[in-house]
């Protein structure tokens, strides 16, 4: 009799086993798959939950929240904010009715762009001017599914048709100069929202009714089962209701019917009425590793690509389709990224010789002559961020470096930036330095407006097509293993 119980026990143990691998193996591609998704959900609960709106990205549903200065280190609604543009962050609400979103003209050399994404992070639809494949400047009927259904115009206005009935806004307004701030918040606050119900009697004149209840600031929301001390299950309870929320698209199908029988999906959570106790566990630990697992793809995307793009990674963002992979980098290093028509964001984790950038290191990130012009029609930057996606405080209160700084370029052309977190003593050099954290960080490079033609060599590298810069540590000697000569 004891043996046979020993044998029983044994063979459960192995059920509970492969059946907890089963389950992890295929909880990671769930997470995965729907982390962006729960993602925007709760920038959404977060950013709504205010009744009126702030300056840093907060406001009521179908109000926009402008900010009104750059970016700090103190603040920003999106991962990994630029120092470029003020912002103006909307969520779109169209359940019962569209919205009339008015983007204003703006000169020619200004980036002024209203980026339009789904609650998959699927960008859209991009109205603005400055950059190529826009959406014209003007007033546009945003209807989201089953609404002005056969119609072209409503009202005099184009309509923009959204696949959900809940749209992110994410506006962007160059600023070039810090005298330029009053004309840029002058054209940044012409993006505005309306009510279609309330267009012809108010057009632009709209302003939105006073609430009942003043609430200033936000509460903070974080994705159910993602915290210390809560049931991993949460997350999959989240999930299957964002899915039966904002349904699938039809090319998701292969990856939800896998899902499904783990209990995962539209409507679905796995609970311990319809799944064993192996699978439960696996799908817990699915949670807990998820991050991790999207950190070793991230790793992976960047080693492929790190010879082709000289050290950085770089790739087409905006638009998905089936690859989730992508979605997830793009949601844990930048979420709400552009199409590479509006921005290509190339990012450095290390330098060119792959070991991880540090500020107890020298840099000299460096530009060949060949490099300029960049093939963009709007801006470049290069900014820093420490690995939690914040900017680097610092005592020049800098934290990107461009097109719009006061370079000081080579005699052949050329360009160095220096990236340390010492100030260099050299005046000159000092106008290069883009200050760096005592501990690791990250680099971002934007290039808005990039020429249509230039965009597939970008994403696909090499060296025939522009690179982003050489990023080497400072030797002993005072120069780079390239000859470049690092901040006195």
């Amino acid at each position: 009799m004891l043996a046979l119980a020993l044998t029983a026990a044994a063979a459960s143990a192995e059920e509970f086993e492969t059946e907890r691998v089963a389950a992890f193996n295929l909880g990671v591609q769930a997470y995965i798959y729907g982390q962006p998704l729960l993602d925007t959900e709760r920038v959404y609960d977060s950013t709504t939950s205010v009744t009126v709106p702030d300056h840093i990205g907060d406001a009521p549903a179908n109000q926009f929240s402008h900010f009104v200065k750059l970016a700090t280190e103190k603040e920003g609604v999106v991962v990994a904010p630029n120092a470029d543009t003020l912002y103006g962050i909307a969520w779109l609400k169209l359940d019962h009715a569209p919205i009339v979103i008015h983007v204003g003209e703006s000169e020619p050399d200004r980036v002024n762009v209203a980026e339009m994404l789904s609650p998959y992070t699927e960008n859209f639809a991009n109205i603005g001017s400055g950059v190529s494949g826009l959406i014209a400047p003007g007033s546009y009927i945003v209807a989201g599914p089953g609404q002005l259904e056969g119609e072209e115009e409503s009202q005099g206005l184009k309509i923009i048709r959204s696949p959900y009935s809940r749209v992110w806004v994410i506006a962007r307004t160059l600023v070039k100069s810090p005298e330029d701030l009053p004309a840029a918040l002058a054209i940044q606050e012409e993006t505005q929202l309306v009510p279609l119900r309330k267009w012809a009697k108010f057009g632009l004149g709209y302003r939105p009714p006073e609430p009942k209840t003043i609430i200033t600031k936000p509460t903070i929301h974080t994705i159910p089962g993602t915290q210390a001390k809560e049931d991993q299950l949460r997350y999959w309870a989240a999930l299957g209701r964002a899915l039966k929320k904002f349904a699938p698209p039809a090319a998701d199908q292969p990856i939800l019917e896998q899902m499904a029988a783990m209990n995962i999906g539209p409507g679905k959570a796995p609970t311990g009425k319809n799944s064993s106790k192996g699978t439960l566990q696996g799908l817990r630990e699915a949670v807990s590793a998820g991050p991790l697992e999207v950190g070793i793809h991230v790793k992976g995307l960047f080693e492929a690509g790190f010879a082709a793009h000289n050290g950085w990674l770089v790739a087409s963002l905006g638009h998905y389709g089936t690859n989730y992979v992508a979605r997830a980098a793009a949601d844990k290093l930048g979420l709400g990224a552009p199409t590479p028509n509006l921005s290509i964001y190339p990012l450095a984790l290390t330098d060119r010789t792959g070991a991880k950038l540090t500020g107890a290191n020298r840099y000299v990130a460096h530009y060949p002559a060949s490099d300029f012009p960049f093939p963009i029609t709007g801006f470049w930057s290069l900014t820093m961020y420490e690995t939690n996606g914040f900017f680097v405080a610092n005592v020049l209160n800098r934290f990107t470096i461009g097109n719009r700084s006061n370079l000081q370029f080579n005699l052949d052309g050329s360009l160095d930036v220096y990236i340390q977190p010492g100030e260099p003593a050299n005046e000159t050099q000092r106008e290069n330095w883009l200050p760096a954290p005592a501990g690791e960080f990250e680099l971002v490079m934007r290039l808005y407006g990039t020429y249509p033609e230039a965009i597939p060599g970008i994403i696909e590298g090499g060296p025939t097509h522009w690179q982003p810069p050489t990023v080497l540590p400072c030797l002993p000697s005072g120069k780079t293993a390239a000859g470049s000569s690092c901040a006195e």
